[in-house]
C-alpha cells in the first residue's frame, strides 16, 4: 500500500487572528513577554506583552494604563520602544511592541563586566536624547535602570517600561512637583525618597548618572547589603570612581549624581561637556544631544483608535470582563483618548503601612524629613539590580 501524502504542520492559532506567538522572552510581576510574528505583512517580528487581568490588583491597574498612555505620546523617537497596538479579550490584555532583539543593558553589562568608554557613550547619548524627548512631552520615566534599557537588532538603545512614569496632567498642587516615591531604590535620586516634592526630569537625570556609572564600572555606585547605609550614601552622594574612569567621564557623572537637585547637571546641559562631544560616531539616525531635543516630530503622533468601543468610553475599560477590544496605532484622536484617562493625584505615603509585596524604606532619617515607601516591584536588595556584574 502506498503511503499517503505527508501531513502538513499545523500552524499555531494566531492571537486574535493577527499574531503568532512564539517563545517566551521574559516575565514580570503580572505580565509575560513573547516573541511573535504578524500573520500578514511579511511576518514582521514583534514582542507581545500578555497581561492577565485577574493578576493585576485594582490598585495596580493604573500602571498598565499609564504605560499605554505614555508610550502612545512617545511614538516617534528612535530610542523609545514603540507600541504598535493594544488588544484585549475577556481575560487578557496584549501590548504589541517593537522587538528589541539584543536584550537589555543589564545582561550586556553582566556578561562583559563593564563596557568600554566608547560603547557606554554610544548608549548614553541615545538615552539622554530619548529622555529629553520624553520630558519635552511631559513624561518623566521614574524607573530608569539597566534592565529597562533594551537593545535592538542593530545595536541601538530603546527606553522601555513606562509603568511608573508620570504624565504632565498628573502633577497637581500648583508647583508641578511629584510626590510618590517609585522605581528601583539603587537608582533613585535622594529627593525621591525624602519628604516633599521632586522634579521628575531632575530625578531622571540622577538615574542617568547611575546608569552611566554602572556601564563604565560594571557595578552600581550605591550598593550595600545594609539598606540604611546605602540610603545614607545616596543622600550624601558617597561613591568612589574606579581608576579607569577618564576625567571627562567623571565630570559628567559628578554633575548628574549631585545630591542637590537644584545644582544637579540638567540633561539639556550635557551637550556642552567635553565627554559628550568626544566620540563622533553617529547614533540613532542623528538624534543625539544637539538640536532642541523637544521639537514636535514632523509627522503627527499616532494615536490608538478605539475600534470597538462606543464614544465616551476610556482605556480603563480594558480591565472589564467584557468583549474583545482593539486599539491600533492607525489614526484616531490622541487628545480625546488620553484626556479620558484619569490622572490620579500623586499621594504621599508617609505614615501608612506599605502594601503587601512592596518594599518599605528603612527608618533612616535624613535632615529635613524621613524616607518614604516605594511604589514598585518587590525586590530583595540593592545587589539584585546589577546581579552578576564584576566589581
Amino acid at each position: 500500500m502506498e503511503a499517503g501524502p505527508p501531513s502538513k504542520a499545523v500552524a499555531p492559532p494566531a492571537l486574535l487572528g493577527k499574531y503568532e506567538l512564539g517563545r517566551l522572552l521574559g516575565r514580570g510581576t503580572f505580565a509575560k513577554v513573547y516573541y511573535a510574528q504578524a500573520v500578514d505583512g511579511g511576518g514582521a517580528a514583534v514582542a507581545v506583552k500578555v497581561i492577565e487581568k485577574a493578576s493585576v490588583a485594582a490598585s495596580m491597574q493604573h500602571r498598565v494604563l499609564r504605560e499605554i498612555s505614555a508610550m502612545s505620546r512617545l511614538q516617534h523617537h528612535p530610542n523609545v520602544l514603540r507600541l504598535h497596538e493594544v488588544m484585549a479579550t475577556r481575560s487578557k490584555i496584549f501590548l504589541v511592541m517593537e522587538l528589541a532583539a539584543g536584550g537589555d543593558l543589564l545582561s550586556v553589562v553582566s556578561r562583559r563586566g563593564r563596557l568600554p568608554e566608547a560603547a557606554a557613550h554610544h548608549y548614553f547619548r541615545q538615552l539622554v536624547s530619548a529622555l529629553r524627548f520624553c520630558h519635552a512631552r511631559g513624561v518623566a520615566h521614574r524607573d530608569l535602570k539597566l534592565a529597562n534599557l533594551l537593545i535592538d537588532g542593530a545595536g541601538y538603545l530603546k527606553v522601555s517600561d513606562f509603568g511608573l512614569s508620570s504624565l504632565a496632567e498628573q502633577r497637581h498642587g500648583g508647583d508641578g512637583l511629584l510626590r510618590t516615591a517609585c522605581g528601583s531604590p539603587s537608582y533613585a535620586a535622594p529627593e525621591v525618597v525624602q519628604r516633599g516634592g521632586y522634579d521628575g526630569a531632575r530625578a531622571d537625570a540622577w538615574s542617568c548618572g547611575v546608569v552611566l556609572y554602572a556601564m563604565l564600572a560594571g557595578r552600581l555606585p550605591f550598593d550595600d547589603g545594609n539598606l540604611a547605609v546605602m540610603y545614607r550614601k545616596i543622600y550624601n552622594g558617597e561613591y568612589q570612581f574606579p581608576a579607569w574612569f577618564s576625567p571627562a567621564a567623571k565630570r559628567v557623572i559628578s554633575g548628574l549624581l549631585d545630591p542637590d537637585p537644584e545644582t544637579r547637571l540638567p540633561l539639556d546641559a550635557l551637550q556642552e561637556l567635553p565627554w559628550c562631544k568626544e566620540f563622533s560616531a553617529p547614533d540613532s539616525g542623528g538624534v543625539v544631544f544637539s538640536g532642541d531635543g523637544g521639537a514636535a516630530p514632523a509627522a503627527p503622533i499616532n494615536a490608538f483608535d478605539i475600534i470597538s468601543l462606543s464614544s465616551g468610553l476610556n482605556l480603563s475599560r480594558l480591565f472589564e470582563q467584557g468583549t474583545t477590544k482593539s486599539f491600533t496605532s492607525a489614526g484616531g484622536a490622541l487628545a480625546t483618548i488620553l484626556g479620558r484617562i484619569a490622572g490620579e493625584e500623586e499621594q504621599s505615603e508617609f505614615g501608612k503601612a506599605p502594601p503587601e509585596g512592596v518594599a518599605a524604606v528603612p527608618e533612616l532619617k535624613p535632615p529635613g524629613g524621613g524616607w518614604r515607601v516605594f511604589e514598585g516591584f518587590p525586590w530583595s536588595g540593592p545587589r539584585d539590580m546589577v546581579s552578576g556584574c564584576a566589581g
